[in-house]
């Protein structure tokens, strides 16, 4: 049975990209695309929802920030679930969520419910994490894998984009400030409402029902979708290989992975988060005298011609220049571009070399460690506990941006624009030394290979002990 798996794996990792590597890649990015304008237009939401309900600092930072709380959870928890009864039975679940939590915020009565319903849609939002990077890494080829998730991802910098966009249009169209934030929260529903029939339809990972399901004939049957045929018919069912959650965090390498995968996702989103839902903020005060379709149209402008091409660098890079390789780069150019804001004299008080610093730093966030944070942990880790590992470094990397954006108005208030930027640019550097000592680089090799899924069958000892203990 050994061989009928082996088979399987090596199409896979041979498949040419085809059309249903791009469905799968739309399907799930749309996925992307919902969780940046959700996540992102809270900040311009918040300038409109300040003066209205007369918010606190401690308001502003928990509206920020608490869908990043419930981020964390439910990336712990639809990561589980995954590994334990499979990606393509809760595909879906998780935007179905994003949907009812962002119609239900545009109806919210008061910052009570506001936050609940925020909840609600982080929630959601945390579970396509795992969901959406695993079943598309696992779908891959080996030698295109990290642009093929990189791709999924990069619908977040098109989410990005859209949201000042909205917010410029309804400013535009002049509405009054409370129907402008309404609108803006509850546009929200529509992507992930447009791919719920799509998610539902996706077939179930190969290497899934091969390697922990053990029936390696219906995943031949499946492979004809990347083998267009070629691959015959496998044999018969053999014994599962699920990974209790004891047995995967009892394991040493895991935990060493996890730290890594987790511990660099939680410094990036610190940084990014803290930045990118406060940037209106602090455009508000780079130009306290600008009104608030300034910000917004300043956001918008460092989005597109800084992130945008960003993201658009990483997936066409990724694979050539190692994923490892372009995490530990993007975190170097952070913390170099937050440091010289901080310490540079007077750059906080001349718009041309603090946009320029900014927009630096945001280009090499999306060419770097903003991506490739989400595609590592999808690779390096077995394939019964993948989306575990996947939902831990997620869910402790919302934990980040949670603390990121609660934190930043706190930071800013007591040491200015100079002390929140150069608290970045320390954590950047971690994330860099953390990158450097723990990870390994995954670029061009096969998902088996990096977890060790092949030096054994499942029964061995040296597999036991890298845990991969049959159920």
């Amino acid at each position: 049975m050994a061989e009928d798996r082996a088979s399987i794996l090596k199409a896979l990792d041979g498949a040419p990209v085809s059309f249903f590597h791009m469905r799968a890649a739309v399907t799930a990015g749309m996925g992307f695309f919902t969780d940046a304008y959700d996540l992102f237009i809270i900040g311009m939401a918040l300038v409109y929802l300040k003066p209205e309900w007369h918010l606190t600092p401690a308001q502003i930072g928990l509206l920020g920030s608490g869908s990043l709380f419930a981020a964390f959870l439910g990336a712990l928890t639809f990561g589980r679930l995954a590994d334990l009864i499979g990606r393509k039975t809760i595909y879906g679940l998780e935007a179905a969520l994003m949907v009812l939590g962002a119609v239900a915020c545009a109806f919210a009565p008061d910052f009570t419910w506001l936050l609940v319903f925020r909840l609600v849609l982080g929630f959601g939002i945390g579970g396509d994490y795992p969901m959406s990077a695993v079943l598309m890494a696992e779908y891959s080829n080996a030698r295109e894998r990290g642009s093929l998730v990189s791709l999924v991802f990069g619908m977040q910098g098109v989410g990005l984009v859209f949201g000042p966009v909205v917010a410029l249009t309804l400013q535009a169209a002049g509405l009054d400030h409370e129907n402008i934030w309404r609108l803006m929260l509850g546009l929200g529903a529509l992507p992930p409402l447009a791919v719920l029939y799509l998610r539902r339809t996706m077939p179930e990972s190969p290497r899934y029902t091969a390697l922990v399901r053990g029936q390696s004939e219906l995943a031949a049957r499946e492979m004809a979708i990347y083998s267009q045929g070629q691959l015959a018919s496998a044999g018969a069912t053999t014994r599962p290989r699920k990974i209790s959650l004891a047995t995967f965090l009892g394991n040493r390498r895991n935990l060493i992975l996890i730290l890594g995968t987790a511990g660099s996702w939680f410094l990036l989103d610190y940084a990014f988060y803290g930045n990118v839902i406060s940037t209106p903020q602090i455009i508000g005060m780079l130009a306290p005298g600008a009104g608030p379709e300034h910000g917004t149209a300043w956001a918008l402008i460092i989005f597109a011609l800084a992130a945008v091409p960003g993201y658009i660098a990483s997936i066409l890079l990724i694979d050539r220049v190692g994923h490892r390789r372009l995490q530990m780069l993007g975190f170097g150019i952070m913390a170099l571009s937050f440091g010289l804001i901080a310490l540079w004299p007077h750059v906080t008080r001349e718009a041309l070399p603090f946009l320029l610093l900014y927009s630096m730093s945001f280009f090499f966030t999306e060419f770097g460690p903003n991506c490739t944070t989400f595609v590592m942990p999808a690779e390096v880790f077995p394939t019964g506990a993948r989306a575990t590992g996947h939902g831990l470094a997620a869910g402790i990397g919302k934990l980040g941006a949670f603390l990121g954006t609660f934190l930043f108005p706190f930071i800013s208030q007591a040491g200015g624009l100079k002390g929140a930027m150069l608290f970045a640019s320390g954590v950047s550097l971690l994330g860099l030394i953390l990158t450097q000592l723990t990870l390994p680089e995954p670029s061009g090799r096969s998902l088996e290979v990096l977890s060790r899924e092949d030096e054994a069958p499942a029964t061995t000892p040296s597999l036991i002990r890298d845990g991969f203990s049959p159920s």
